[in-house]
């Protein structure tokens, strides 16, 4: 059947469309956020956990409105949105006594997840306090951590989903277009990492980063109900060598161009960073140009 629209990779055709001119129809009392929730149930719109993908269906839903090829109910509630709004975190102290130790000393280190729990409110002050980036908040899927060594925190690890589109990296997995939008969420992004300033440990953050591959893909497919089989992060040359990542055995895949993905004029407008990618299955290269069987 020929797509008439496209939206966010989804092709509709005219039968689509007309199921949800009857949809609303059938409902004409139902608010745009109400039709978006049956919609996505009658067509099983549902993400990796279960959850509903109200918010793009209803993306969807208000982009076929403006095209002319359905008629949304009046707007009943504009919701605050949060990520507009957001609150700086909390501002929250912590011991800063200078920490010169051994790996030995500091054992046993615990990497304990934090996102929706009360620790989470923490981690975000120690980023915005202590990270040369800030803190922002993520979205999409994401997990955050803090390392604790004996009942004191040292450092946060925080992970995103992964850039869509990466050249240096697209490269080294040798994934084509259709493989990539399939697979893309198999991967995840170490978005921060940071040793807080007063911890000074001969090799603490390498053997981080050999612990927190370890137990990453098990907690992402706790939390989203799916694997992941390969991560990656960026490093500004600038201002680091990327020598534990290095340690760590990750793999220098290249630069990025500098553009980023809002760059209509293709030129660069940020720094360019170098790439480096740690594949978490020997496999990873036939799991991530897989493609389904129709």
């Amino acid at each position: 059947m020929e797509a008439i629209f496209s939206y966010r990779h989804r092709r509709l055709s005219e039968p689509d469309i007309a199921f949800i001119r009857e949809l609303i129809a059938a409902h004409p009392r139902a608010s745009r956020r109400q039709l978006s929730t049956k919609l996505c149930q009658a067509w099983n719109w549902v993400q990796a956990n279960g959850a509903l993908r109200d918010m793009v269906c209803r993306s969807l839903m208000l982009q076929l409105h403006r095209a002319g090829l359905i008629e949304l109910p009046p707007v009943v509630k504009v919701p605050p949105n949060p990520l507009a709004r957001r609150a700086a975190p909390v501002h929250i102290e912590v011991e800063t006594q200078p920490l010169h130790a051994t790996l030995r000393d500091i054992q046993p280190l615990e990497l304990r997840p934090v996102r929706r729990t009360p620790d989470e409110a923490l981690f975000n002050s120690l980023l915005a306090q202590y990270h040369y980036l800030g803190y922002t908040q993520p979205v999409g899927e994401h997990l955050k951590y803090l390392v604790y060594a004996k009942q004191r925190p040292i450092a946060c690890f925080a992970w995103s989903s992964a850039p869509r589109h990466l050249g240096s990296r697209d490269r080294f997995i040798g994934w084509c277009a259709e493989a990539r939008l399939k697979n893309i969420g198999l991967l995840a992004y170490n978005s921060r990492y940071l040793i807080l300033p007063w911890v000074t440990v001969e090799h603490l953050a390498s053997h981080l980063l050999g612990r927190m591959v370890h137990v990453l893909a098990a907690d992402w497919e706790r939390a989203y109900a799916h694997p992941i089989y390969f991560v990656e992060t960026f490093v500004d040359p600038q201002r680091f060598r990327g020598t534990c990542y290095r340690a760590a055995n990750w793999i220098y895949l290249g630069v990025t161009t500098g553009r980023g993905k809002d760059a209509p004029t293709h030129q660069p407008n940020r720094p360019i960073k170098e790439v480096f990618g740690y594949p978490l299955v020997k496999d990873f290269r036939q799991r991530l140009v897989a493609m389904s069987v129709s």
